[in-house]
């Protein structure tokens, strides 16, 4: 499958099991009473319309390169995921306000039972699959805001639980364990925000990326034989995808044309990685003593 069929697909999948979720919560919820249940759907909420927004940036995101995208639309992916972070920002903070005036006040909800316990337990599961359904087409794909997704149903696994704590307190005769168990919810939903804004912060600022991928750059340069060595690295996010341009030292008896192969190359080589999007290679001969020693190159090769 394409990548642009598969993001697609993973967003309207995404979409669909959140807005099942914020139904089955919420008609608990008012049945109920029960602040966990209603904390849990709230966050529901929130996913649901972060994933309508991803659902529209992905469609965004995977439209061909055009005359004023050369490089095309991915850059857009990491405001996205941004966009997302705001939802759950407010969704915590939401939830957080009500279960601190809850225990405040005194005012605690109902007791969900045992249909509170059984929506739960399925929103768990159902959570569990998509994260490792987002998770595995994130990363195959590189989209941030996938992973930014399966981040936020990660999370969710364990705020389900947190709620589900509540609810078997409250049934138990403890019913202040229904806000805490909200409140608790509502530092997973923020945690998620804060996951979120870190990770796509450096797409944006053009932060370099992983050490191990770095270090696979520099050794797919230097494993072309004619090339001496390697300095000047230099790779950095522009959006999701990486760009880099380094100096590859060869003899300079070389013709224009085996310099010129050998410098194709390496980008090839190197442009062939999933995360790269662009390279740019400058050929230095060792008669114009442009070799020279680099530490970070030599730090990433052990040497």
């Amino acid at each position: 499958m394409d990548r642009k069929t598969a993001m697609r697909r993973a967003g309207a999948v995404v979409l669909a099991a959140n807005v099942a979720l914020v139904v089955a919560k919420g008609g608990v919820w008012w049945y109920t009473g029960s602040l966990a249940i209603g904390s849990e759907a709230v966050n529901s909420g929130s996913d649901a319309l972060y994933s309508l927004v991803v659902l529209g940036g992905l469609y965004l995101t995977t439209r061909p390169a055009d005359f004023e995208h050369p490089h095309g639309h991915e850059r857009i992916e990491p405001f996205v995921s941004l966009f997302v972070a705001v939802g759950v920002f407010a969704a915590g903070i939401t939830v957080l306000y009500n279960a601190t005036t809850a225990v405040l006040t005194g005012t605690y909800g109902g007791a969900a039972g045992a249909l509170g316990v059984a929506v739960l337990l399925a929103s768990a599961g159902a959570k569990y699959g998509l994260y490792r359904y987002c998770r595995r087409v994130g990363e195959t794909h590189n989209s941030p805001a996938l992973v930014a997704a399966a981040l936020d149903n990660r999370n969710d696994i364990l705020t389900a639980a947190a709620a589900l704590v509540g609810v078997v307190g409250a049934a138990a005769g403890y019913p202040v364990l229904d806000p805490i168990a909200a409140g608790v919810v509502s530092l997973g939903i923020l945690y998620t925000g804060y996951e979120i804004v870190r990770d796509n912060v450096n797409y944006l600022v053009g932060a370099a990326p992983p050490e191990d991928l770095r270090r696979e750059i520099l050794e797919r340069a230097l494993r072309h034989d004619r090339v001496a060595g390697a300095h000047d690295v230099v790779a950095h996010y522009v959006g999701p995808e990486v760009d880099v341009s380094l100096h590859i030292e060869v003899e300079g008896d070389l013709s224009l044309f085996e310099a010129h192969d050998i410098e194709s190359a390496v980008v090839q080589d190197i442009r062939s990685m999933p995360e790269v999007d662009d390279v740019f290679v400058h050929v230095d001969p060792k008669e114009m003593g442009e070799w020279k020693a680099d530490r970070d190159a030599d730090r990433l090769l052990g040497r």
